[in-house]
């Protein structure tokens, strides 16, 4: 074999190395997709909504090399968070950062308040008013739904709960979310596709081949083009 063809074919195969080595650390490091696969986030999030996540500004990094190369930014309330579901880790969580380490957070007639004062949460849905009974009982009982608490975030945890108030498995049932459990902050919609509920709920190959044949078919009629490129807020 030549030197020319060679040089030709190591070039290629550097440049195959390089684009996969950069493909995993952004994969690893700076952005995920994810898949909305429940409503526990709408009005906001829809089931289909398919996110990008910044794991670059939220990610854990357990090295010091790892801390210096990718600073960690500060988690404020009113994210929308990726995360690890603290009961069963090989799930993914998101939810809305409402309780810091170190406040007080209570849930009274449906209300959150933090350290005794009203949170303004123009993002927040209920599906009933407070006290009243209510037909929807996926999640669990009125009374969390209604109040709650008080509590306090320890350090190194927050407080999560769901903008669909009367169905969202968060903070209010399973606890406090650990800094560790955080992959990422939900930056914007990519994509955003109305499937039916009942194809999100089947799982098993025979349903990843139903949704796919589904997409195909309905690409254009179901896609939520308006939702396209929408920043999360």
């Amino acid at each position: 074999m030549s030197d020319f063809k060679k040089s030709t074919i190591r070039e290629y195969f550097e440049s195959i190395v390089i684009a996969v080595i950069l493909a995993l650390f952004v994969r690893t490091f700076v952005v995920q997709a994810f898949k909305i696969p429940t409503g526990s986030m709408e009005n906001n999030l829809l089931i289909g909504d398919h996110l990008l996540v910044n794991k670059f500004v939220h990610g854990p990094a357990p090295t010091s090399l790892e801390r210096a190369a990718l600073p960690v930014g500060t988690i404020e309330r009113g994210d929308v968070i990726v995360f690890k579901y603290p009961e069963q880790p090989d799930r993914d969580f998101i939810k809305r950062v409402i309780g810091l380490p170190g406040e007080s957070l209570e849930v009274r007639e449906k209300k959150v308040l933090i350290d005794g004062v009203p949170l303004d949460e123009p993002y927040a849905h209920y599906l009933s008013a407070a006290s009243e009974g209510s037909a929807f009982h996926e999640v669990t009982s009125l009374d969390h739904r209604d109040r709650y608490g008080p509590v306090t975030v320890p350090p190194g945890h927050y407080f999560m709960m769901g903008d669909n108030r009367d169905n969202s498995q968060d903070s209010r049932y399973w606890g406090f979310l650990p800094r560790e459990n955080i992959k990422g902050k939900a930056l914007l919609i990519y994509w955003s596709y109305e499937a039916e509920r009942e194809e999100y709920r089947e799982e098993g190959a025979g349903a990843a081949v139903k949704r796919l044949a589904s997409v195909f078919t309905h690409f254009f009629t179901r896609t939520r083009w308006d939702r396209m490129l929408h920043q999360i807020r």
